[in-house]
């Protein structure tokens, strides 16, 4: 588990460091499935914040460059897959089928 009292430590965005949280957080997502029971559970207890607010910080840190820096292939990775599921949301509310 990662320690609460690491997490708190941030540096203002834009710095050119991650914060203690941020690199954290890139490493429970790299590796959450090694945590017993739901990944919502395993948020609560590592982060202390809700699933939603999670994936909001998660979704903006991905699109710094030092979270690329920090382990290139899982944010390509989270970035292809962010991408994937926005042209689905976009697909259905067009009407189209994408799942070909």
């Amino acid at each position: 588990m990662v320690a609460s009292h690491a997490l708190n430590s941030s540096q203002p965005e834009g710095s050119g460091e991650l914060s203690s949280r941020d690199a954290a957080m890139l490493d429970f997502e790299r590796q959450w499935w090694k945590y017993a029971g739901a990944k919502e559970q395993a948020v609560r207890e590592n982060f202390d914040m809700s699933a939603t607010r999670y994936y909001q910080v998660l979704n903006a840190l991905i699109d710094r460059p030092e979270a690329l820096a920090h382990d290139p292939l899982l944010v390509r990775r989270l970035r292809r897959l962010r991408a994937t599921r926005q042209r689905q949301r976009s697909a259905r509310r067009l009407g189209f089928d994408l799942t070909e």
